[in-house]
């Protein structure tokens, strides 16, 4: 598959971390990384796994465990050592790459690596024929291993192609998202390199940076993110002139109603959305930004509503290792999502998760729809509800801040004009910043967001 994604012209740019690389650069890079592999005691159908922060190192050595013929896992490098250890102890990987250096800032967008390949005690090689193997982003439960194979990839990399607004030759790619997860991995570098259009991260990941990567370069350039980038862009209130920004693209969860029309005024370019799994990648998509909340499936894509959620055909499961008929079953994926499908038009709209429904009182709840009705309301920016301790709790960010009574007030009331007395939340609290995963997906994990919460004054 490397092939694919390392041909072109020597002297072409494909990539950009601070500064400019070509394909001539990437290739012999590869092939430094593939001499290390090797001498740590990689072979064809050998398992490694990366916790590698976005770098060229990442990159290099990526594309090297392919070359070699090895299965690859991805660990993000933000996650814990404890969290690495217990990854590697159930996926036993024979190597493990990672740079010498300390981690870099919360804020970079990238760091400089020397990637270093240890040889692991007991690991095993692969028992499928899978090449690469990602961690589900946790932001629901505990994280699921997904396995997808070369042919996986390459059929992915073939969606994109058909999508007629989605980055391609003469096109430039600012990513913002991570690249050990399926929308920066696939959608953002593997797609750059394969559609040959040059991928930049930016040095920072604040909104002067994000808008200063884009204005570096002249190209029509499109920025792929998730939704917590665009609130970030769209909240910037007098952002400069960018003649050469074509749109943005996130995906990753669902978009808070009015962002898509905020993002618009201040750039004047469409947000689009995309829909998408790990276990498949990009599912349906609205690029334009016209659909929404509507998006349109890609080609060759079957879909089906059962029961409300979303089952999307697969010939075999993505789970290695796993026998669970309520995640996929007969050739079908179990995503786990509510959904609506137009019969007429064939266009799904993602509603949520199916375990965002919850019974008060004997009657249905679903928690997606409070949270967008509350993310809807004027001053609110993000917000976050969940179920816990018997009752329906609400975690918002606004423009008016915590402490401004007012405010509350104003929110409380709109909630009461809005939504029927059993679907209100019982409290809601105000918090500066929301929890996120370590890939910017909101956390909806009870404790981690009453942590969050400021402690109550002293008497």
């Amino acid at each position: 598959m490397e092939q694919f994604l390392l041909a072109g012209p020597g002297d072409e740019e494909c990539l950009h971390f601070g500064s400019t690389v070509d394909r001539d650069t990437l290739r012999a890079l590869v092939a430094e990384q593939r001499d290390r592999l090797t001498r740590a005691g990689l072979a064809p159908g050998g398992t490694a796994a990366l916790r590698l922060p976005p770098s060229l190192g990442f990159v290099a050595a990526l594309l090297a465990g392919w070359q070699l013929g090895a299965q690859v896992l991805l660990l993000d490098h933000r996650l814990t050592d404890h969290e690495v250890e217990q990854a590697l102890g159930r996926l036993a990987p024979q190597v493990l790459v990672q740079s010498p250096h300390r981690p870099s800032a919360a804020l970079r967008g990238f760091a400089e690596t020397d990637p270093v390949a240890v040889p692991l005690t007991g690991g095993r090689p692969a028992a499928t024929g899978h090449v690469l193997l990602q961690l589900s982003s946790g932001s629901t439960g505990p994280s699921k291993v997904i396995a997808r194979t070369a042919t996986d990839l390459l059929r992915e990399l073939g969606c994109y192609r058909q999508l007629v607004d989605f980055p391609g030759g003469g096109d430039r790619v600012v990513l913002l998202s991570s690249v050990v997860h399926v929308l920066g991995l696939v959608g953002g570098l593997l797609n750059s390199l394969h559609a040959r259009a040059p991928l930049s991260v930016p040095e920072r990941m604040t909104a002067a940076g994000i808008l200063a990567a884009v204005a570096a370069d002249g190209r029509p350039t499109t920025v792929i993110g998730v939704p917590f980038h665009a609130e970030l862009l769209a909240a910037v209130a007098a952002p400069p002139p960018l003649p050469q920004l074509r749109r943005m693209i996130v995906a990753g969860e669902l978009v808070r109603p009015g962002l898509p029309a905020a993002f618009t005024a201040r750039y004047g370019v469409p947000l689009g959305t995309m829909y998408g799994m790990t276990e498949l990648g990009v599912i349906a998509t609205d690029l334009t930004g016209r659909l929404h909340p509507q998006t349109e499936p890609v080609a060759g894509m079957e879909l089906r509503e059962t029961a409300g959620e979303l089952h999307i055909r697969q010939t075999a499961s993505p789970y290695p290792g796993l026998a669970d008929p309520a995640r996929w079953s007969d050739g079908w994926l179990h995503t786990r999502d509510a959904a609506r499908l137009d019969t007429g038009s064939g266009r799904v709209t993602v509603l949520g998760r199916r375990d965002s429904q919850v019974s008060i009182g004997g009657l249905k709840v679903d928690l997606g729809e409070v949270e967008q009705t509350l993310a809807a309301l004027p001053g609110v920016r993000e917000a976050v509800v969940v179920f816990d301790r018997g009752a329906v709790e609400a975690y918002l960010v606004t423009d008016f801040g915590a402490d401004d009574a007012a405010g509350g007030s104003a929110v409380r009331e709109a909630v009461t004009a809005q939504l029927a007395a059993y679907k209100r939340p019982r409290a809601l609290t105000f918090l500066p910043a929301l929890p996120r995963t370590t890939t910017g997906k909101l956390l909806r994990d009870p404790a981690a967001l009453r942590a969050a919460a400021p402690a109550p004054a002293s008497p």
